[in-house]
């Protein structure tokens, strides 16, 4: 992949440029603004090489249809402050005010397109259709930078069908993302330390398999932990499980055990009745119990003491540490210890410590953690798993051809 310094002089010339700004929202407020500080220093590079820089990004999943509540207007706010000079936003994606606002630029300005998932073409499955959209696009730029690290692993208008069409390069974020998810999975620093958590197990399996081939060691925590529990034959009481990858779970135990490797399952959890997601409350009242003794009736919610003690011990001794989804209900007071245990210990690797993108991320700046604290804060949750899962992801090989 091309890096933006080898796109040549670009003063004055017309850049477009694909960010992730899908960031969370509190009505009008971004609650988590670490997408967009992530694409501040291509955004500097460009402006400080006298390009005129048209911004494409999304936010939610407004289907292929204007709608107020995913106007990209809080981000240009919120990037006029970062970059501290106004980016422009235009009204529509690839319309009159588009044109107009794209035309107006002068060197060195930063204008951005509404949410191009407006666009109903952005998302669509015809070739044919992103193709025509990805052309509108194309018209805005003499060359296209790829910026969006987690939405590279769909083929969409924006992050593929444009790239097909123009003189094309990564960004300083693509670059890092990628050269760090290389060094995880083709030569890690030794231990190597994978730390999964989240509700579901059928959303890390292809991590799994191949995650356990290269790490040392598989911490497993979060909703997916219980099938997994399951899978050796305890009570799970009213846990979320995954019954339909409770003998997958007993698989990956015995293949770990017959490679030498280690899978770390937690010895105690945080139980209650359950959880009051709305008034973020625990219902009923929250116990320590031992991993293999929960009570029937009762729902795992976190991991207990014992187990934040082991999981930090065995991510303090290694030398590379990646880490996706929170080992609880984090949201929750009562269920935050686990997954701050863990990003603690995160913070005290010597070496290599990354965090997974997703609910990760959101969970480390949730419970007060400072970006700088960890080797590296992904931007793409899914396509950091897939990435890790060995799959080729369309934003960036379109990125590797010759145009």
């Amino acid at each position: 992949m091309k890096s933006v310094s080898e796109l040549g002089d670009l003063r004055g010339k017309r850049v477009v440029i694909r960010c992730d700004f899908n960031v969370p929202l509190d009505g009008q407020t971004i609650t988590d603004d670490g997408r967009i500080r992530a694409a501040l220093p291509t955004l500097t590079e460009l402006r400080d090489a006298g390009a005129r820089v048209a911004v494409m990004a999304h936010l939610g999943r407004p289907k292929g249809e204007a709608n107020p509540k995913y106007s990209l207007a809080p981000v240009a706010a919120r990037l006029s402050e970062l970059l501290g000079t106004e980016v422009k936003l235009a009204a529509d994606v690839v319309g009159d005010s588009a044109k107009q606002t794209v035309d107006s630029l002068a060197d060195g300005e930063i204008a951005l397109l509404e949410n191009v998932r407006y666009e109903p073409a952005e998302e669509s499955k015809d070739e044919a259709e992103r193709a025509e959209l990805a052309a509108k696009y194309a018209a805005f730029g003499d060359v296209f930078v790829s910026d969006g690290f987690g939405v590279v692993h769909r083929k969409q208008a924006s992050v593929y069908d444009v790239a097909k069409l123009l003189p094309s390069a990564a960004g300083t974020l693509v670059k890092k993302e990628t050269d760090i998810l290389a060094t995880l999975t083709k030569d890690p620093a030794r231990p190597f330390v994978v730390v999964l958590g989240g509700a579901k197990v059928a959303d890390k399996l292809n991590v799994i398999d191949n995650l356990l081939k290269i790490a040392d060691t598989l911490v497993i925590g979060g909703g997916m932990l219980f099938t997994f529990l399951k899978a050796q034959g305890f009570e799970i009481g009213n846990s979320i499980v995954d019954e339909s990858n409770v003998e997958t779970c007993k698989r990956y135990l015995d293949e770990a055990a017959a490679a030498g490797k280690q899978i770390i399952l937690p010895v105690d959890v945080r139980v209650a009745d359950g959880a009051d997601f709305a008034a973020k409350t625990p219902q009923g009242d929250v116990e320590v119990v031992a991993a293999d003794a929960i009570p029937a009736g009762k729902a795992g919610l976190d991991i207990g003491p014992e187990s934040e003690k082991l999981f930090a011990d065995a991510i303090r001794g290694a030398k590379t540490v990646f880490w996706n989804g929170p080992m609880g209900v984090f949201e929750i007071e009562e269920f935050s210890n686990g997954t701050k245990a863990v990003a603690q210990a995160l913070t005290e690797v010597d070496g290599l410590s990354v965090v997974g993108g997703g609910d990760s991320a959101a969970a480390v700046r949730d419970l007060g953690f400072a970006d700088e604290a960890f080797g590296h804060i992904s931007t793409g949750g899914g396509a950091s798993l897939e990435y890790l899962e060995g799959k080729e992801l369309p934003g960036l090989t379109v990125l590797e051809e010759d145009k």
